[in-house]
Order: C-alpha cells, then sequence, then structure tokens
C-alpha cells in the first residue's frame, strides 16, 4: 500500500476524536472587587472581577485546562482536586457548580460549568431554541470570612445572609434600590432551557416564574425523565436544568427565589429574591405579573417535586442499577455538642456537625495530596462504617451529645459498588442535609421518614 493512502487511511480514523475531543483553554484571575448590592459597598473575591463568576462551556469527552492565578491575601483551592486544573469530563453532560472550597470564600467564588453533548448527540429532548445561565445565591453586607470566623470562635451560628440573590441581584429593596434585579429577557414563542444552580452557602431554595410551568430535563449533570412544575426546590451544591416555553401574553413576569426551611429552630434569610422574565415588545408601561412563593415551611411542595425525579432510563442513557453490593455503610448525619475554650456565649461548649459521631477536623495538607505521596499523619483509616451506638435516631437524644473529632477516612477497593444508607437524626434539631458525592454519579434507590427498616423502605429507583 502507498505511504500516501496510509496516511489518509490514518487520517479517516482519528478525524472523529479530532472532531469530537477539544482542549477548553481558560484563565482564572482571582482579584477583589468593589461590589454594591443592598445600598451599600464592600470588596469581594471574585473571578475576573465577576460575581457570579465566568461560566466554564465544554462538551462531554473535551479536556478542560484552567490556569488559576490568586491576586488577594486568601488560600483558594477551587473545587476541583488539583494544582493544575486539568481534566476531562467523561460521563456527564448538563450543569455542574465550581466554586472555592475555603471556608465562606464561595459565597462569592463560584460560577457555572455547562457540559454539553458530544457533537452530532442530540439531547434527549426537544433542541431549545436558547439557554440561560440562571445562578442562585446568597449575600451577605458584612464580610463573609469574618462572619464564619467569628462563628467558629464564639459556638454561635453564623449571622444569615441579608439577601438572596438571582445572578448577583437580589431584586428591589424597598428604602434602598428599584432597579437591583435581574432581567432575564425572552422573545415569545420560543424554548429557553434553565440551567438552574444554587449557589447559596446554606439554604435550599424554591424557585418560580410567575404564570409559567417548567419542565425538568436534568439534575447535577444527570438526565432525568422529564415532568412539569411550576416551583423547583434546589439544594446548595444543586443543579437543576428545565425548559422554559414562552406561550403567555407579551409582558413582564416575576421570577422568584425563596427558602426552604421546615425545621423551626433553624433560622434563615426570610427575604425572597426577584427578578423579571421580560418578553420582547413589552411596553415600559405594563404591569409585572406576580407570583407568590411557598411557605418558607412548605414540605410537601419540596416532596411533590423530590418524588417526581426519576431517572430518564433510556435505551442510549439506561439505569444500570449494580444488583450485587460489596460494601453496605450506614451512616448517622446530625449535630452534637463539644467544648470550646473561647466560647464564652455558649458557656464553653459549641453545636458541631457529625457523620457516625464523628466531626471531621480539617488537615493542613491535602488529603489526595498525601495519599499520593504517602504522607503519614495526616489521616487515619479508622472511620466506622456504622454507628458507634445505636438508638431512637429520630426520638430522644442520648445523654452524652459529645462527638469524636478527627480526620478520618473509610477505605474502599477500587470498583467496589458501595450502598450508603443516609440516616438524619433528631439531635438538637431535625434538618436537611444535602449531599454531593466529588466525582461520582450514584443511583437513589430509596428514601423514608424516621429510622430506617430495610425490610420497609420504599424503593423510589431515580438516578441522580
Amino acid at each position: 500500500m502507498d505511504s500516501w493512502l496510509r496516511v489518509l487511511i490514518l487520517l479517516g480514523c482519528l478525524f472523529p476524536v479530532l472532531v469530537q475531543c477539544r482542549v477548553r483553554h481558560y484563565k482564572f484571575n482571582v482579584v477583589m472587587k468593589n461590589t454594591t448590592r443592598l445600598c451599600s459597598t464592600k470588596s469581594i473575591v471574585t473571578v475576573n472581577g465577576k460575581f457570579p463568576g465566568p461560566t466554564i462551556y465544554a462538551r462531554e469527552d473535551d479536556t478542560v485546562l484552567i490556569k488559576v492565578v490568586n491576586h488577594v491575601k486568601y488560600n483558594v483551592s477551587i473545587h476541583w482536586q488539583s494544582y493544575v486544573y486539568n481534566f476531562t469530563i467523561t460521563g456527564q453532560r448538563g450543569t455542574l457548580l465550581w466554586h472555592a472550597h475555603i471556608l465562606w470564600l464561595r459565597a462569592t467564588l463560584h460560577g457555572a460549568l455547562v457540559i454539553l453533548p458530544k457533537l452530532g448527540v442530540p439531547y434527549p429532548f426537544p433542541k431549545p431554541n436558547h439557554e440561560r445561565v440562571i445562578v442562585l445565591g446568597e449575600w451577605w453586607k458584612s464580610d463573609t470570612e469574618a462572619v464564619i470566623n467569628e462563628a467558629l470562635k464564639s459556638g454561635l451560628a453564623p449571622n444569615v445572609s441579608d439577601a438572596h440573590t438571582i445572578n448577583g441581584h437580589p431584586g428591589p429593596v424597598p428604602n434602598c434600590s428599584s432597579t437591583d434585579g435581574f432581567i432575564l429577557d425572552v422573545e415569545p414563542g420560543k424554548t429557553y432551557l434553565l440551567r438552574l444552580i444554587n449557589a447559596a452557602l446554606n439554604e435550599e431554595l424554591f424557585f418560580k416564574i410567575a404564570g409559567h410551568r417548567m419542565t425538568i430535563v436534568e439534575v447535577d449533570a444527570t438526565y432525568v425523565k422529564p415532568f412539569k412544575t411550576d416551583t423547583i426546590v434546589i439544594a446548595p451544591g444543586q443543579t437543576t436544568n428545565a425548559i422554559l416555553t414562552t406561550d403567555r401574553a407579551v409582558g413582564k413576569y416575576m421570577v422568584a427565589a425563596s427558602p426552604f426551611m421546615d425545621t423551626p429552630v433553624v433560622a434563615v434569610d426570610n427575604l425572597t429574591a426577584t427578578a423579571t422574565l421580560h418578553y420582547s415588545g413589552t411596553l415600559s408601561s405594563s404591569l409585572t405579573t406576580f407570583t407568590r412563593p411557598p411557605a418558607q415551611n412548605a414540605t410537601p411542595v419540596a416532596n411533590n417535586f423530590t418524588n417526581s425525579l426519576r431517572s430518564l432510563n433510556s435505551k442510549k442513557y439506561p439505569a444500570k442499577v449494580p444488583q450485587k453490593v460489596d460494601h453496605s455503610l450506614f451512616f448517622t448525619v446530625g449535630l452534637g455538642i463539644n467544648p470550646c475554650p473561647t466560647c464564652k456565649a455558649t458557656n464553653g461548649s459549641r453545636v458541631v456537625a457529625a457523620v457516625n459521631n464523628v466531626t471531621f477536623v480539617m488537615p493542613t495538607i491535602a488529603l489526595l495530596q498525601a495519599h499520593f505521596f504517602n504522607i503519614k499523619g495526616v489521616f487515619t483509616t479508622d472511620f466506622p462504617g456504622n454507628p458507634p451506638f445505636a438508638f431512637n435516631y429520630t426520638g430522644s437524644p442520648p445523654a452524652n451529645l459529645g462527638t469524636t473529632n478527627g480526620t478520618k477516612l473509610y477505605r474502599l477497593p477500587y470498583n467496589a459498588t458501595v450502598q450508603v444508607v443516609l440516616q438524619d437524626t433528631g439531635i438538637i434539631a431535625p434538618e436537611n442535609h444535602p449531599v454531593h458525592l466529588h466525582g461520582f454519579n450514584f443511583f437513589v434507590v430509596g428514601r423514608g421518614l424516621g429510622n430506617f427498616n430495610s425490610k420497609t423502605i420504599r424503593r423510589l429507583m431515580c438516578l441522580l
């Protein structure tokens, strides 16, 4: 065979790969930026001076290379566990969140990661005419690092935020500003894929658009069976893709983000962030159509949304739930009370979080770094796979509310199939605990109220 023909054949084999995959380059300069909200100005940590930060776009199987240069006084760890931010996107498509991972810097240091399907691969739903990224968040008038540091020192809960935000804006504020709201411009008769992200630090949020229903098609970079809703509930760190059809009369419609918290003893920021869905051709004198957000403790609304989530389970995107479990773990998630010499306001103690009665101690050396370079003394591998003692987890708490402090890990073999039961507890206060697992998709196969019982748990078989 002639050498030139061999070259042509080789190029023909490689060309589809070259077309499908590429390297996406981004430059992140971490800088301070004076920003005004709620009629007060403060300096915040940003990427490239933007709040929210820039959106990263890539396709499935692309390699993303991000050069991060830190120009601020804080140590910064963007949410990819590497000193060189060089990673390949595999097995996910949809919307994710990137954010800082040191104390509360993520309040302003965050943005969207949009993963498009491979070239030539369609969405498993009708392709929308347009796409929009919508980031929900919280805003403090004070320096957020000062807020969390004071809480750690005093033992008291940190102050709740002063406002919620939609794409960095709280909406009109009485006695302050009537214009500080995000405007979502749309055209009549079109479809829009809303890439919704909750970048709030602490609070689950309801999301509504007056007079419109949305079709949910993806959560946390995984396609789901489409369903319609007028209210989305989304926890911190979660993402939801929803298709909006602009089929209403030309006009202005309120967009609202409000808190969901059904535990009365837990304080939250009860203010609603608002934006405007603005149809092209709307007269400036047109009145806005309003919507009423759900009540803060609207558990049925939240459960209705969560119970509607199902894996797409199509031929191309099957839900292959493992039938054999190699390791079964039972994690109780809740609160405890430990000694705190500096906590005079709370009589020398503070409330702490714990899993299986272990309160995590932040190491000074990254866990992956210690593992990779075999650095001793950074962590131990004795994290308990079950609670140290059993009790009525949703009833009266045990007499001793102290926890064990430690940097403990549970070691698993590569490629193992693991079942994890997360049991919330009623210690001090029952509350929701959104949980995400770095680098993995997982199957949610059941949920319920009260104490876990493997014989009666309701099976949902939904993929998140």
